[in-house]
C-alpha cells in the first residue's frame, strides 16, 4: 500500500491517505521534543525503532483482545492503520511517581503508587494540553457517555497488560500515554505505543530508557531505545 496526500503532520508522526478510504499510512519521524515542541531533536533511526516497537505491542495488545487501529508495517517506518475519528484527549496511566506528577504534588520520584493512576488531558498544545476529567470531556462533547467508559476499561485493561509484559523483560512500565479514536462510534486505541509515550525503567538499576533521556539531556538517547526494542523483541 503506498502513500498519497499527507493528512496530518505532528511533532512525530505523519499521516498519509491511500488507495483506500478506510486506510492510512503511519509514518514516524526522527525527530525528538520535549516541552510541547519547545525543544527539539532527532537521531538517525529513532522513526524505524518507534515503529517496531510500536508493532510489537500493538500485536500482543491485539493477542488479547484489545483493538487496536494497527493492521500491517508497511516498511521500516511505516505502517498500515485503520482511519480513526480520534477523540482529543490524551489519557495517561501512571504507576511510578515521575515526570509532572512529582512536581504537582512534591513526592518522590521512583515512589510506588499503591494503585494506577489515571488520568485526562485535552490534547491541545496552545493550551499546554490542560488536565480534565470526565465531565469535562461530556461538557465539551469530547465524546459520550459510553465511549468514555470504554476508553477507561482498555486504558485499565492496556496498562495491566504492558506493565506485566514489561516486568518479564527486566523492565518497569513508570508511566504511559495513550490516545483514541472510533469508527462509527466503536472505540480503537490508536496513535503509537514507543519510548516517546512511555516512560520505561530498567528493573534493576532504574536507569531511565525512554524520551527521559533526551527531556533531562542524559545522553545516549538511542541507547535506551534500542535496548527496550532488544528486550521486547526476545519473546
Amino acid at each position: 500500500m503506498e502513500r498519497n496526500k499527507l493528512l496530518y503532520e505532528g511533532k512525530a508522526k505523519k499521516m498519509f491517505q491511500t488507495d483506500s478510504p478506510n486506510r492510512l499510512i503511519q509514518h514516524f519521524k526522527d525527530d525528538l521534543t520535549a516541552l510541547n515542541g519547545a525543544k527539539k531533536g532527532s537521531f538517525n533511526g529513532k522513526g524505524a525503532i518507534n515503529c517496531a516497537i510500536s508493532e510489537i505491542l500493538f500485536k500482543y495488545l491485539e493477542g488479547h483482545y484489545v483493538p487496536t487501529h494497527y493492521i500491517e508495517r508497511a516498511n521500516n517506518t511505516d505502517m498500515v492503520v485503520r482511519k480513526l475519528e480520534m477523540f482529543p484527549i490524551e489519557v495517561v496511566l501512571r504507576n511510578i511517581a515521575a515526570g509532572s506528577m512529582v512536581k504537582r504534588f512534591k513526592i518522590k520520584e521512583g515512589e510506588v503508587l499503591q494503585t494506577a493512576v489515571y488520568e485526562l488531558y485535552l490534547k491541545d498544545d496552545k493550551l499546554n494540553d490542560p488536565m480534565i476529567n470526565e465531565s469535562h470531556a461530556l461538557a465539551f462533547n469530547l465524546a459520550t457517555a459510553e465511549q468514555m467508559r470504554t476508553i477507561a476499561q482498555i486504558a485499565k485493561k492496556v496498562n495491566a497488560l504492558l506493565r506485566s509484559f514489561f516486568e518479564r523483560r527486566n523492565l518497569l512500565l513508570v508511566d504511559l500515554k495513550l490516545e483514541f479514536g472510533h469508527i462509527d462510534g466503536e472505540v480503537y486505541l490508536g496513535d503509537e505505543i514507543s519510548p516517546d509515550t512511555m516512560r520505561i525503567w530498567d528493573k534493576i538499576s532504574n536507569i531511565k530508557l525512554d524520551k527521559d533521556r533526551f527531556r533531562l539531556d542524559l545522553g545516549e538517547i538511542d541507547k535506551g531505545y534500542k535496548e527496550i526494542l532488544k528486550r521486547i523483541s526476545n519473546v
